[in-house]
């Protein structure tokens, strides 16, 4: 069988946590090469989990012969240019989100894949989660009744001084916006998933705590074309961590209390039961497998480009874009 090679452009956090493992214990893919703009630190990244080949050049490595697929993982301002140009090389791009910094780019980087003929994957491992398809089982079996409203709560306390690796994520040219675009982006991705197409949406952006270029708090309102009704707030200035899903239908309702472990509340005329359906502890794993399967059966990834793209747009509302 066939094998998924990659190339890594960026060796941050993620790419430490969960994008590498993830890469290297799917089946038929295998992490080739890595790259990071200060060599030293590409080579120490590289060695440390045992890659053979690194470059401080991405431009170097999306023309690697040796690689037939690449993985972004940069900042969000770099993601068309990368993805484009690794496109424009041969190369499978599955790119981190959001996709983009506006679905303008998000457009290019479509097209870009188009013609050269790649797969475009974009980085939304909630949709893969097992109380997402769960949650998608229940509305479809009319248990619920008709979904009237959908709400999600994710906070953390998050803000960095001037100069920290992650400062990127505080800067609007580079990240796009606060925690809306980071964190919200996910949340944006799994209301689309569960109801469908959004109609309108309306926000609201704030500085309730720290001063800096992006929002520190924010809300958005969404009517999706079913009718139903939704909430998203996004909040890196609070102290109390959540992630919480709720779906409240004409029947009964459906709460994911801590929505990353799995746990679903139904309640119903009948009562309430309990649901246990955990993901995988690796969450970019099912992802990173869907990508090569898709690449070795020439099928679209799960979450593709389009998908990607129609967050993108929705954030193009929400922060005026």
């Amino acid at each position: 069988m066939k094998t998924v090679n990659w190339g890594l452009i960026g060796c941050g956090d993620i790419a430490r946590k969960s994008v590498v493992p993830a890469l290297q214990d799917a089946d038929n893919s295998k992490l080739i090469t890595v790259t990071r703009s200060d060599a030293s630190k590409a080579e120490s990244f590289a060695k440390e989990f045992g890659i053979g080949k690194w470059t401080a050049s991405w431009q170097e490595l999306v023309t690697d012969k040796d690689i037939n697929s690449v993985y972004v993982a940069t900042p969000v301002y770099l993601h068309a240019k990368q993805t484009i140009k690794a496109a424009e090389n041969g190369k499978h791009v599955l790119c981190e989100k959001p996709m983009a910094l506006n679905s303008a780019d998000c457009t290019k980087m479509i097209d870009a894949c188009k013609a050269n003929g790649v797969k475009l994957g974009i980085a939304y491992y909630r949709h893969l989660f097992s109380p997402v398809n769960r949650i998608k089982e229940i509305i479809a079996s009319g248990e619920i009744g008709k979904v009237v409203h959908i709400q999600a709560n994710n906070f953390e306390n998050f803000n960095l001084p001037a100069g920290a690796p992650r400062y990127w994520f505080l800067q609007k040219e580079r990240a796009g916006g606060g925690p809306m675009m980071d964190m919200g982006c996910h949340r944006i991705e799994i209301f689309t998933n569960i109801l469908g197409p959004v109609k309108s949406t309306s926000s609201f952006l704030s500085n309730i705590v720290f001063d800096r270029e992006v929002e520190d708090t924010a809300t958005a309102h969404f009517i999706f074309e079913s009718e139903a009704t939704g909430l998203l707030v996004s909040a890196h200035a609070i102290e109390e961590p959540k992630d919480t899903l709720d779906i409240y239908g004409s029947l009964g309702s459906i709460h994911a209390p801590v929505l990353d472990e799995g746990t679903l509340h139904i309640t119903t005329a009948g009562g309430t039961r309990t649901e246990s359906h955990p993901n995988h502890s690796n969450f970019h794993l099912p992802l990173v497998e869907d990508f090569v399967q898709a690449v070795l059966e020439e099928r679209e990834p799960s979450v593709n480009g389009e998908a990607g793209r129609a967050v993108n747009r929705i954030l193009d509302t929400i922060y005026g874009k």
